[in-house]
């Protein structure tokens, strides 16, 4: 490689380290470089050295002369600078495969992360099987990750390529584990999905509760004895619930539980039940004492609450309880209006993530 087949020419002070590769190619190196960059290198440097002022050889097998020497390269660069080179660039994306595994085996975390960025870029269906047992034997869980996305997508072009054929000949434990791997991540991807389900559920029920509260309040304003259900077309006031359908239901189970005679029934009304559970929810999540502020004017709110406190609650209403008051507490701090000086900082954060990625 000619921009790395000699490092003395990069210090002034000359060079007392031969690095001898697998086929028989020496490159001059600086021990004081190699011992600072790695720890690894820095005991075989101690080992090997017969003297105070003797030169040392040091043996770098297992990789191609030019990725050893694209490896020492980055040794004497700074981390902050290989960013904007374009021999780095070239050198990661062309030996990026050895480069990781040196890096992990020399113990060099900056350059390993560097490389895996690079393999992962470049990974293709052809070279997931490859990717996958090199993550697993350099511990690189991004390159892991990168490899089951690329296997869940596209699956079968994997299963087409030559690694997976060989793989399926000497080592049928990778197709064992890149199926694995897919398999997991259909379960992460149902699991999201239902993740997201019961989060949007909570997310209604914390915006009913908040328009239970409004309807109720302005609703007494006008009719001390009949709250909330005087005859008003409740859908044209403004609402803080932004899913109409919310904001209709929970018009009609009010207009349902004044007008319904089915809470004496055997048995009760359903929609009459389904309107105390959520005066019941209500309930449990109001924080207005009565005492020395505004009470709460849902019906039935300080009955219910004290009902529960006399005979309590068993544990899935408080789960129910918990996770509507995390979903209200969210609602609130993503609908806040994030300060400029925030905004700034992380678009400063993402544009120097991006730029180390790379």
């Amino acid at each position: 490689m000619a921009c790395c087949a000699d490092l003395a020419g990069l210090r002034s002070s000359p060079a007392d380290v031969r690095v001898v590769t697998s086929d028989g190619s020496t490159i001059s190196a600086h021990s004081s470089v190699l011992a600072a960059a790695s720890p690894v290198l820095e005991q075989m440097i101690a080992s090997g050295r017969h003297g105070w002022d003797a030169d040392c050889t040091v043996r770098i097998l297992g990789a191609s002369s030019d990725a050893v020497a694209a490896f020492l390269r980055f040794l004497y660069s700074h981390p902050r600078e290989t960013a904007a080179e374009e021999w780095a660039e070239a050198a990661a994306g062309a030996h990026g495969a050895a480069l990781l595994a040196l890096a992990h085996a020399y113990r060099v975390p900056w350059l390993k992360q560097r490389a895996e960025a690079a393999v992962a870029a470049r990974l293709t269906a052809e070279r997931a099987v490859d990717a996958t047992k090199l993550a697993a034997l350099c511990d690189a869980p991004r390159l892991r990750l990168a490899c089951a996305r690329l296997a869940g997508k596209d699956l079968g072009a994997v299963e087409r390529s030559e690694g997976w054929r060989f793989a399926g000949r000497h080592d049928p434990g990778l197709q064992l584990d890149m199926l694995q791997l897919v398999h997991d991540a259909d379960q992460r991807k149902e699991r999201w999905v239902r993740e997201r389900a019961s989060q949007h559920v909570y997310r209604q029920l914390s915006d009913a509760m908040a328009l239970l509260d409004r309807v109720f309040t302005q609703g007494s304003a006008s009719s001390p004895k009949d709250p909330g259900c005087d005859g008003r077309d409740l859908e044209a006031e403004a609402s803080p619930c932004g899913d109409g359908s919310v904001r209709r239901g929970i018009e009609q189970l009010v207009r349902h539980l004044a007008a319904c005679g089915g809470r004496a029934r055997k048995p009760a009304c359903p929609r009459c039940r389904r309107a105390f559970q959520l005066l019941r929810l209500h309930a449990s999540l109001c924080d207005r004492a009565g005492a020395g502020s505004e009470p709460c004017r849902v019906p039935l709110c300080s009955n219910l609450k004290t009902k529960m406190q006399e005979e309590g609650v068993d544990k899935t209403w408080r789960l129910l309880v918990k996770k509507v008051t995390r979903a209200r507490v969210m609602s609130t701090l993503s609908n806040r209006e994030v300060p400029e000086i925030v905004n700034k900082s992380w678009a400063k954060y993402s544009s120097r993530r991006t730029a180390r990625l790379r």
